[in-house]
């Protein structure tokens, strides 16, 4: 009969010895009282910061998925108006609706057309129409 060790003692009957200094928690009365941390206050932090990233993140996907959406639309417009010529790339062209309030695309400028001016757009390497300022930018000359 094995010999009853006092409920004070750690003992491990497996391994037959003592191992109070080997676990991970206090084993007598006198050791400090065990607290789990508070770690309300961090993840409070950390979700806050976690989901202002994602809002970030979410923003700008939303503006790009916009901004294509613009593409698209311009885009859109342009291919279902009328013209009678091969639109050049990097070329400004501008859209204008006629009489019968019909798109079309045309070389001419605005301050020269009598036409409703839909806006002005470039058409780019990747065969995509990009809004443009219609107004001719000036040069300003430092002497």
């Amino acid at each position: 009969m094995k010999e009853k060790k006092p409920d004070m003692v750690v003992y491990d009957e497996e391994k037959e010895q003592y191992n109070a200094a080997f676990l991970p928690y206090a084993t007598s009365f006198s050791a400090p009282q065990i607290k789990a941390p508070n770690n309300g206050s961090w993840k409070n932090s950390q979700i806050y910061k976690a989901n202002k990233h994602l809002k970030t993140k979410y923003e700008a996907l939303k503006a790009e998925y916009e901004a294509l959406m613009k593409v698209l639309e311009y885009n859109e417009l342009i291919t279902a108006s009328k013209f009678s010529f091969e639109p050049i790339i990097g070329e400004i062209y501008h859209l204008y609706n006629n009489a019968k309030d019909q798109p079309f695309l045309s070389i001419i400028n605005p301050d020269t057309c009598d036409f409703e001016h839909l806006g002005s757009f470039r058409l780019t390497s990747d065969y995509l129409w990009e809004k443009v300022d219609s107004k001719p930018q000036s040069i300003a000359l430092n002497h």
